[in-house]
């Protein structure tokens, strides 16, 4: 399936900051929840939809980051992955993602996010 979401597609994805390409990734129904100092469990960011999505990967994608897949594993329905960023002057973030797999697609993804003060 062309755009279909895997290890090696997140991979490429990831460490190419290709936003366009994250984005081939979900449905167009998508949600993506975040958990982050801002957005503690009781109040994540929810981000519904390709268009909402797409614009949070354009944001980070165009930043001058780094960023390193560390592990993942998936089976025909879910996708976990964790990932480290590191921006120029050595700040880092740990990303660990969830994501259920309808079709080839992403149909729902939430992130923990943990940053360097």
């Amino acid at each position: 399936m062309q755009n279909a979401v895997n290890l090696s597609t997140v991979r490429k994805a990831l460490e190419g900051n290709d936003a366009k390409a994250w984005l081939s990734f979900y449905t167009d129904d998508a949600e993506m929840r975040v958990i982050d100092q801002d957005h503690p469990p009781s109040r994540p960011l929810v981000l519904k939809g390709k268009k909402a999505i797409g614009a949070m990967y354009e944001d980070v994608c165009n930043r001058a980051v780094k960023h390193k897949l560390d592990d993942a594993v998936a089976d025909g329905s879910h996708m976990a992955f964790s990932e480290t960023c590191t921006y120029p002057d050595g700040v880092k973030v740990y990303c660990s993602a969830m994501a259920e797999i309808s079709g080839g697609k992403i149909r729902r993804q939430t992130n923990i996010q943990a940053w360097d003060h």
